[in-house]
């Protein structure tokens, strides 16, 4: 079985990708043009339910406890510095989810999509570039590697579970569709 912080390292190239596809959406909302407002649905979805509700639930439900029982501190330490930038994530998001489903949806609501995704790219990009190159390699180094089998068991039962069975999969259909449609041009 892989290591949890393998399958966490995975997830966050998806989230990545998506990220990209976000970035473009922005890029052809910002230069004048248009996005369909069901690409821009979809993506602040994926973030929703992939990133947050699967990706950092993982983390917050599992990997930070397991870390801060061992002595990480969570006030003023790595597991509390990434709650917080979970939750102004949170924020961004709702902010695009608000603007993709706008009941008076035009110019204005691609905007405020735009400019929530964008401080959501900034903060993501930022974020991941942390978790993988410091905690992850301090959750490496704490952990043993029946810990890390153990906890990518615990994040099986989590897909299940949390988000359904099929989710994952309908999810990462749903990335390759919005990359396709949003490379950049």
């Amino acid at each position: 079985m892989p290591q949890a912080t393998a399958i966490l390292r995975q997830e966050h190239e998806a989230i990545l990708k998506v990220l990209g596809a976000a970035e473009e959406a922005a890029r052809r909302i910002d230069s004048g043009g248009s996005v369909r407002r069901e690409a821009l649905s979809g993506l602040s979805e994926f973030f929703r339910l992939f990133a947050d509700k699967c990706h950092h639930g993982k983390e917050e439900d599992l990997l930070f406890p397991l870390l801060e029982s061992r002595g990480m501190p969570r006030a003023g330490g790595p597991t509390g510095v990434m709650m917080h930038e979970h939750d102004e994530g949170r924020v961004l998001v709702r902010q695009m989810v608000e603007a993709a489903e706008a009941s008076n949806w035009g110019e204005d609501s691609q905007r405020k999509w735009a400019a929530a995704a964008r401080g959501y790219i900034e903060l993501l990009r930022s974020h991941i570039f942390k978790e993988n190159n410091i905690l992850f390699v301090m959750a490496e180094n704490m952990l043993t590697a029946r810990e890390q089998e153990d906890l990518a068991a615990e994040f099986e039962k989590v897909e299940i579970e949390k988000m359904g069975a099929g989710t994952h999969e309908r999810l990462h259909a749903m990335m390759d569709e919005l990359v396709g449609e949003l490379a950049p041009s």
